[in-house]
């Protein structure tokens, strides 16, 4: 066999290390979920303000590859979503930044109000390369991790599924981060 044809079958079956990267910000094709492997579906860009400032990289990751946001979001599977910070944002504008996801996107704030005071309750001022995990597990709930101390687990799937809509309702932060969620840029 030829050298160049052997390097090429060699790449042809090599699987790459990362599955995506953005705004030099890399993360691998999949991630474990208890028993489960759970497959990168896409990354998006949070932008802010009428200038479009990068403030973090999203990666969400499902049972399976799916571009359906409602079917995401309803869907009682688990699920992953990290947020790598690409600047410093202080805690008050991430809490700010939700809460007008969970109302815009329909979260029942009344039924919510104690497990949404919860996860507020855990968030920090953030720095460049601070990443904040949420994980879903059913009939566990929503498990936080940020900057790579574990919180604890917020229950419900009604939480779990108004929580992912700030990113996946009709009312995302930014459509092209919604688009890169769904593995549609």
């Amino acid at each position: 066999m030829k050298p160049v044809s052997a390097l090429m079958l060699c790449l042809a079956f090599a699987a790459p290390a990362l599955a995506g990267e953005k705004e030099g910000v890399r993360l691998p094709d999949t991630q474990t979920v208890g028993d489960k492997t759970l497959v990168l579906n896409g990354m998006g860009v949070r932008e802010a303000t009428i200038f479009n400032v990068n403030v973090y990289v999203a990666g969400l990751y499902l049972e399976a590859k799916s571009s359906n946001a409602e079917e995401i979001v309803a869907s009682d599977k688990a699920k992953r979503l990290d947020l790598v910070f690409v600047r410093d944002v202080d805690r008050d504008d991430i809490v700010d930044a939700w809460s007008s996801g969970f109302k815009k996107n329909g979260a029942d704030m009344a039924k919510l109000k104690d497990r949404i005071e919860k996860i507020y309750s855990w968030m920090v001022d953030v720095k460049k390369k601070d990443v904040l995990s949420f994980t879903y597990v059913p009939e566990k709930g929503l498990t936080v991790v940020v900057k790579g101390q574990e919180k604890g687990t917020i229950p419900g799937a009604d939480f779990a599924k108004a929580f992912f809509a700030i990113w996946l309702g009709p009312e995302p932060p930014n459509k092209s981060l919604k688009r890169g969620l769904l593995g549609k840029e």
